[in-house]
């Protein structure tokens, strides 16, 4: 993903790999964190505008990773 002006960030969300190496459906991971499955999609797919720190600490804690694992920041 490259700097897109209109979005404001470079942020890059990995979310797919994480659950493909765990195993794991969105469903089950919207379950277990507590969120919609349509919240947890718009997050996966790179939508959305921002994340609690509630939310990215209960997936992390679900998905036994950290926050790096999940967003990387995307340099020009």
């Amino acid at each position: 993903m490259v700097f897109d002006e209109s979005e404001g960030h470079a942020v890059t969300v990995h979310l797919d790999k994480l659950l493909e190496r765990r195993g794991m459906t969105l469903t089950e991971l919207a379950a277990r964190v507590g969120v919609t499955n349509v919240n947890l999609s718009v997050l996966k797919n790179g939508r959305a505008k921002a994340i609690r720190f509630s939310t990215l600490t209960r997936i992390c804690r679900v998905l036994e990773c950290q926050p790096g694992d999940i967003l990387t920041v995307q340099s020009d």
